[in-house]
C-alpha cells in the first residue's frame, strides 16, 4: 500500500500537515524538497515510491502498479537484467521523460502519479483509466497541494473545510456520485482516465490554475472483426487471465467469492495461477454470516451452496463475514470523498479477517457488471429504434416471462428505466429529497441524474463507466483499507480488457434469455456450472444479515445523536430521521437512505 502527497507554495508546511493525515498509510517515507515545492510518498513494503532523474530535472512520486512491464521496459529500453528489480514509479518517471504528457497513454496498470520539472517549475499529474488508486487536489489562494486521501489536503494550511452543499444534497438525495466533486469545495478529484498540469512560475510566485485533459477514451475501442462466438470467448479469457495474472505480484493473496459470475471467477483463476507459481491459492473471503456449522435457512441455501462450489472446487479457505452493531457504530465515520458508510458494510470485517491471516492483496470482482459481464441492457430498445423487429421478435418469444411483460419492460426502459423507482417514491410522499431538510431542499441543487437514458449495449456501457460509482467504491475501500496494509486490486477493469469487450457485438451480450452470455460462455470450463449459469443477482442472506445488525444497533444510534446534537442537523430533516430510527419497520423500507443521513450527521 502506497501514499503520496506534495504541494507548490509553501511547500515544506503544507507537505507535513498533510503527510502527518496520511499516518498509517506507508511505513517507509521519501522526500524530496526545494524553494516552495515538495513531495513525500510512503509504502509498507520497503520500495520507496519516489524517484529523482538528475539528468533530465524531473522528479517522480507515485502510488502505482505498473502492467505489461516487459513491453514497455522494451519500449524504454530498460536492460532485462534489471527489469525484476526496476520501481514502477521509476518506469513512470523514465516514460514521461520519453513521451512527456501522452506518458499515460502508454501505461498500464492502476496509477496515480506525479512528475515534477524543476527547469519548467511545472507538475504533471495523472490518474488511471478507471480511477482505481485515489487522487485529491486543492488549488487555493497560488497553491496546489495533492494527496492520496481528503482529510491529507484538508490538513493543509490555508485549505478550508466548507462543505459543498450541491454534494450534500446529491448524497442525501439521490446518492448519485461525481466523478470530480468531493463533499468539500475545496478538494477536488481527478477524474479518471485524466491528467492535469500546474504552471508554478519562479518561487514565490502563486501557483497558475490546473489544466484538465483526458488520456482515456473509451468510446474509441476499436470493434472487434466478426468472429465465432468461441473465438471471442477464447480471446476475452485470454486477456482476463493476464489481467488477473498482472494483480497477483506481491502478496500474500485473499480474493472476495460472493458465488456470483465476477468474484468467483476472479478467484478461481487467481487460485490457478498462484498454484502455477508455487504459492498457496487465495483464502475466499464471504460476506455471508457465518453459520457455526447449522444449515442455513431454505431461502439462504442457494446462496451458501455456490460459494461453497466455487471454494471446493478450487481448495481455497473460506472466511466467512459476520457484522455486528458494534461494527455499525465503528463504521459510521467521514472517509474520503463521500460519508457512505454502505460503502463499508461487510467489507469492514473482511479486512479484519484478511488482516488477521496476513493478506496484504486482496481481489476483487467489482465492476464487472459494467462492461465485460454485462447484462446487455440497451439491446432490446436499440433493436426496436433501428427496425429489427423480427430479430426483437426472436428474443420476446425466446423469454421465459409473457410477452406482454416484455413488451412492457422494453417500453418503460424507452421513456425512462428509473420511471418505475420514481413513480413508487411519489406515491410513497418519499421523493429524492425525503430525509432532507425542508429549508435546505428548497435552496438545494442537487447534481442531476442523466446516463440512464442511454441505448444500446455500448452506450449504455460508456455511460455506467463514467458515472463515477466505480471510483467511488475503490476510493472508499483503499482509504478503508491502507491503514491495515491492504491493497484492492480489479482484474475485470484492466484497459486491455475493456477495451476489447467494448468493441464487441451487442449480441454477444444477450442470448435469448441468457443475459451476461460473453461471461457465461468465457467461463463455461472454468467455473462449476451451477455458477456459471446462475442467472439471480439476489443475495438475502448477506442482506438480511446486514439488515440486522443495523437494526440491532438503532437504540445506540439514536442514543448518540440524542446526547450529541448533530452540527449538521440543518440539512438533515431531523424529526423524520427519528422516526425512522424509532421504527425498526421504517427503517427495513429504506435502510440506505437512512444510513446515508445518519451517517452525515455523525460524521463531524
Amino acid at each position: 500500500v502506497a501514499a503520496i502527497c506534495g504541494a507548490l507554495g509553501a511547500g515544506k508546511q503544507s507537505l507535513e500537515a498533510a503527510w502527518n493525515a496520511l499516518a498509517g498509510w506507508g511505513s517507509v517515507r521519501a522526500e524530496w524538497a526545494r524553494d516552495d515545492a515538495a513531495f513525500a510518498g510512503g509504502r509498507d513494503d520497503g520500495e520507496s515510491p519516489l524517484r529523482v532523474h538528475r539528468d533530465a530535472g524531473l522528479v517522480a512520486v507515485a502510488d502505482a502498479r505498473i502492467d505489461d512491464r516487459n513491453t514497455l521496459c522494451d519500449t524504454l529500453g530498460v536492460p532485462p537484467a534489471r527489469r525484476a528489480q526496476i520501481a514502477d514509479v521509476e518506469l513512470i518517471l523514465r516514460a514521461f521523460a520519453k513521451w512527456g504528457r501522452d506518458c499515460p497513454r502508454h501505461l498500464l496498470g492502476d496509477y496515480a502519479f506525479c512528475v515534477w520539472n524543476t527547469a519548467k517549475r511545472a507538475l504533471f499529474c495523472a490518474r488511471d483509466h478507471i480511477g482505481v488508486r485515489p487522487f485529491y487536489y486543492a488549488a487555493e489562494n497560488g497553491r496546489f497541494v495533492f494527496a492520496s486521501a481528503v482529510e491529507a489536503v484538508l490538513a493543509a494550511p490555508g485549505v478550508p473545510d466548507a462543505l459543498d452543499e450541491t454534494m450534500v444534497a446529491t448524497h442525501l438525495g439521490s446518492a448519485v456520485v461525481s466523478d470530480a466533486r468531493t463533499f468539500f469545495q475545496a478538494v477536488r478529484k481527478l477524474p479518471p482516465g485524466h491528467a492535469l498540469t500546474v504552471e508554478a512560475g519562479r518561487p514565490g510566485e502563486p501557483a497558475g490554475a490546473p489544466r484538465l485533459e483526458r488520456h482515456w477514451f473509451p468510446e474509441h475501442a476499436p470493434l472487434a472483426p466478426r468472429a465465432s462466438d468461441d473465438a471471442y470467448a477464447e480471446r476475452c479469457l485470454e486477456l482476463y487471465q493476464r489481467s488477473v495474472r498482472d494483480r497477483l505480484r506481491g502478496g500474500p493473496v485473499g480474493a472476495h467469492v460472493s458465488g456470483g459470475l465476477d468474484s468467483s471467477s476472479v478467484a478461481v483463476l487467481a487460485a490457478r495461477e498462484l498454484r502455477s507459481q508455487g504459492r498457496p491459492p487465495p483464502p475466499a473471503f464471504t460476506w455471508l454470516p457465518d453459520l457455526g456449522g447449522e444449515p442455513p435457512q431454505p431461502a439462504h441455501a442457494q446462496e451458501y451452496a455456490l460459494v461453497d462450489a466455487v471454494c471446493a472446487q478450487e481448495g481455497l479457505p473460506t472466511c466467512h463475514g459476520a457484522l455486528t452493531p458494534e461494527n455499525v457504530l465503528d463504521l459510521m465515520r467521514l472517509d474520503g470523498a463521500l460519508p457512505n458508510v454502505l460503502v463499508h458494510v461487510n467489507e469492514e470485517v473482511v479486512q479484519r479477517h484478511a488482516r488477521a491471516r496476513g493478506v496484504r492483496v486482496l481481489l476483487s470482482g467489482w465492476g464487472g457488471d459494467e462492461c465485460v459481464s454485462f447484462s446487455g441492457r440497451g439491446y432490446w430498445p436499440r433493436l426496436l429504434l433501428t427496425g429489427r423487429w423480427r430479430k426483437l421478435a426472436a428474443e420476446c418469444r425466446a423469454q421465459d416471462a409473457p410477452a406482454w411483460r416484455f413488451l412492457g419492460g422494453l417500453g418503460l426502459e424507452l421513456l425512462h428505466p428509473s420511471l418505475p423507482t420514481r413513480l413508487r417514491r411519489l406515491r410513497e410522499g418519499r421523493g429524492n429529497m425525503w430525509l432532507v431538510h425542508p429549508g435546505f431542499a428548497r435552496r438545494a441543487k442537487p447534481l442531476a441524474v442523466g446516463f440512464r437514458r442511454a441505448i444500446g449495449v455500448r452506450s449504455v456501457q460508456l455511460a455506467l463507466l463514467r458515472a463515477g460509482h466505480l471510483a467511488q467504491r475503490m476510493e472508499g475501500w483503499a482509504a478503508s483499507g491502507a491503514p491495515r496494509g491492504i491493497e484492492y486490486r480489479y482484474p475485470l477493469l484492466d484497459r486491455r480488457l475493456l477495451e476489447f469487450v467494448l468493441g464487441l457485438p451487442p449480441e454477444q451480450f444477450v442470448r435469448g434469455k441468457d443475459r451476461r452470455w460473453l461471461m457465461r460462455n468465457t467461463l463455461r470450463a472454468v467455473l462449476p456450472p451451477e455458477v456459471c449459469w446462475h442467472r439471480s443477482k439476489i443475495d438475502p442472506a448477506r442482506c438480511e444479515a446486514m439488515i440486522d445488525a443495523f437494526r440491532a444497533a438503532l437504540p445506540a444510534i439514536r442514543a448518540r445523536l440524542a446526547a450529541r446534537p448533530p452540527r449538521r442537523a440543518g440539512y438533515v430533516d431531523m424529526r423524520a430521521l427519528e422516526k425512522c430510527l424509532a421504527d425498526p419497520a421504517e427503517f427495513r423500507a429504506r435502510p440506505g437512505r437512512v444510513l446515508r443521513a445518519w451517517s452525515f450527521l455523525d460524521a463531524g
